[in-house]
């Protein structure tokens, strides 16, 4: 009986890397660059309690794809939507990062989100401003 479902567990193994097996492989690990247009989001003057919604556009300007590491806010009032997939040569995405001013005890904002990408630097720092009425 243990023999029947090893080689059932076997099949089944074989069968999952036979079935997922995708034949438009993407080269990831190389060093690529990138393009980010406007590095400072300017969110004007804010009321209290209001939701800063911070766009910003990066464009793979390389050779190969680009993959996002780790983003990081500078706070836990910040939150940042990460893109999942690479980034395909000359294809573009958006960083979104939303700040809680509900959560902040100061009048300016300067907000930072620093991006770990597989580019040279590797380390790019992205940053929203504004002003709490």
């Amino acid at each position: 009986m243990k023999i029947i479902q090893s080689f059932l567990l076997a099949g089944y193994f074989l069968f999952g890397l036979t079935a997922c097996k995708n034949n438009s492989e993407i080269e990831v690990g190389q060093a690529t660059t990138m393009e980010i247009p406007k590095r400072i989001f300017q969110a004007g003057t804010v009321m209290k309690g209001e939701r800063i919604k911070a766009t910003f556009k990066v464009i793979n300007t390389g050779a190969y794809p680009l993959v996002f590491g780790e983003i990081k806010p500078s706070c836990s009032c910040t939150v940042v939507d990460k893109p999942e997939k690479p980034i395909p040569p000359g294809k573009s995405t958006i960083i979104r990062a939303e700040i809680n001013t509900d959560e902040l005890h100061t009048k300016n904002i300067h907000k930072a989100v620093t991006l770990m990408t597989n580019t040279e630097p590797n380390i790019n720092v992205l940053e929203i401003k504004g002003r709490i009425k």
